[in-house]
């Protein structure tokens, strides 16, 4: 095994005896070599003997003691049997056998043992489909998320075109520059701004940037963008509240956009 396991439960697995061939001789390979591996195999088998402290021990039923008694009786008696027609015994056989606790103890062993090692692989392969329901969930849980937020944008749209503030603005293209128009639709009290319109591609190397000019201050950059032919650009963005707009244009600027303004104006529309 080159790489690490690429499933956890492998070292569950492992740790159980259940891998084989050459999955068990790739995983022996790696952990030789692998401090961290090495580390999830202890932790693996830890696990594991914790769950066998845990299973609760279960008492064979006596019609299952006395089924297994009867069938070493019947073989015995068998084989008892089978050596009376070759030879004569030095003495007669019991009818009742008597079996010394050793023996009584590997039955016992043979009975409840195979039932731990299943208690204990059913055990892993829950806490295997457990951590794959958790992981889904995770996924669900940022879906709705996703989705809570698109709600919210799609209620800001609906607040901002319904609201008596809110101001539209036509941008109109300047001479000699690119194809396009657009439109703002602005709310300073809200402080959003929602841009819709379409422009020729950027020149290589370049980029559309939208500014906010306030009646009073420093121009405000309201989103970059680089358009592609037959297609509209359409976004929406928060900006401070309470920015009188006195116009809104676009420039263009080195590809990322600038601080400021250093650009041609493209398009340019006055707040009326």
């Amino acid at each position: 095994m080159n790489g690490h396991p690429t499933r956890d439960e492998d070292f569950d697995l492992y740790a159980l005896g259940a891998l084989e061939g050459d999955e068990e001789l790739a995983i022996e390979s790696h952990l030789a070599t692998c401090a961290s591996c090495a580390e999830k195999l202890a932790e693996a088998r830890g696990r594991i003997a914790l769950l066998a402290l845990a299973a609760p021990q279960v008492a064979p039923s006596a019609d299952l003691k006395q089924r297994l008694m009867q069938q070493v009786r019947a073989h015995e008696e068998s084989n008892a049997e089978r050596n009376a027609v070759t030879s004569v015994p030095e003495r007669a056989p019991s009818r009742t056998p008597q079996h010394s606790p050793h023996e009584t103890g590997r039955w016992w062993a043979a009975v409840l043992l195979p039932a731990g090692v299943v208690l204990a692989v059913a055990t892993v392969l829950l806490w295997t489909e457990n951590r794959q329901l958790d992981r889904e969930l995770a996924a669900l849980r940022g879906s709705a998320q996703q989705q809570q937020q698109q709600l919210e944008r799609a209620r800001d749209v609906v607040d901002m075109l319904e609201s008596r503030d809110t101001v539209t603005v036509s941008l109109a293209q300047q001479p000699g520059m690119p194809a396009g128009a657009a439109h703002v639709l602005y709310n300073s009290k809200m402080g959003m701004l929602m841009y819709d319109g379409e422009l020729a591609p950027a020149p290589a190397a370049k980029s559309y940037q939208l500014w906010l000019v306030p009646a009073d201050g420093k121009p405000i950059s309201a989103g970059v963008f680089n358009p592609v032919s037959g297609r509209a650009d359409h976004w929406m963005m928060k900006l401070p509240q309470g920015i009188a707009a006195r116009e809104f244009a676009v420039s263009l600027e080195p590809v990322g956009g600038m601080p400021q303004p250093t650009g041609p104006m493209v398009l340019i529309g006055p707040v009326s």
